[in-house]
This record gives structure tokens, C-alpha cells and sequence, in this order.
């Protein structure tokens, strides 16, 4: 719910009811037992009934952004099926360090790998943007 969506914060999880009451103790017992979830969920509705809608702008936006990598030197592992790129960077922790210098936020998920999310607030301009500060980096 938190990047696409643009909620606060927040996940969702579906399965069997069985499922839901094991999950739900574990939240428990890992400390989740917090008593304001429902203002939280409130913005994870909102979320749902108003954005949905308009995932397809990030997904787009992540392929824009894995092709844009791509043509300054960062191989993604993939063609984006979702808002999040992944980049083989051997290199990584540095690309990253120098992308942050420029203004870039890109996360290491692994030795060699960044990510990349697109979201409600990263315009295609702003994707544009990135890869040109991006330039170089690698």
C-alpha cells in the first residue's frame, strides 16, 4: 500500500482463515498489537478506492526507467513487470552512494543488485530527471 498506493504505510495479506489467524499471531508476538491500525487503515482504504487506478502509471514508469538505465550502463535483471526495478551493479554500494550525491535514492537489495521503485509521487519527467543524473554513475 505505501509506494504504489500512497499510503502511509501498510500490506495486505489474503489467504485461508486459517492463514489470517496464524498470521494474526505472529503479528502479535512480534509486537503488532498496535491499538491506532485503524487510522492506518483508513489511509490504506483511501488508497484502494482512490489509486488503483492509476498503478499503471508506475508500471509504466518503471519500464522507463529500466530502458533509460539501461542506455547509461545499468543492466536491470528484467523488464519491469511491476512499480520496482532491479539493477545488476557490481559496483553497487557505490552506485548508490554516488546516485545519492546527485539526489538519487536507489537502494542496495543484495552484493550486485539495487532497486529502483516508481510511485504516486515520481512523475515521467521526473523519471527522465533520474536517469540523467544517474548518468555516469556506473
Amino acid at each position: 500500500l505505501s509506494k504504489g498506493l500512497g499510503a502511509p504505510v501498510g500490506s495486505l495479506l489474503a489467504g485461508s482463515r486459517e492463514c489470517i489467524a496464524r498470521a494474526h499471531r505472529v503479528r502479535k508476538q512480534l509486537g503488532g498489537g498496535m491499538r491506532q491500525a485503524g487510522i492506518l487503515a483508513a489511509a490504506g482504504l483511501y488508497a484502494l478506492e482512490h489509486h488503483v487506478e492509476r498503478l499503471a502509471e508506475d508500471h509504466a514508469g518503471a519500464r522507463r526507467l529500466a530502458a533509460g538505465l539501461e542506455r547509461i550502463g545499468l543492466k536491470p535483471l528484467a523488464v519491469p513487470e511491476t512499480n520496482m526495478v532491479v539493477v545488476e551493479a557490481p559496483d553497487a554500494a557505490g552506485v548508490a552512494a554516488r546516485a545519492a550525491e546527485r539526489g538519487v535514492r536507489i537502494g542496495v537489495i543484495a552484493p550486485g543488485r539495487l532497486r529502483a521503485v516508481t510511485h504516486l509521487d515520481v512523475s515521467a519527467d521526473d523519471v527522465d530527471e533520474a536517469i540523467e543524473r544517474l548518468r555516469g554513475v556506473a
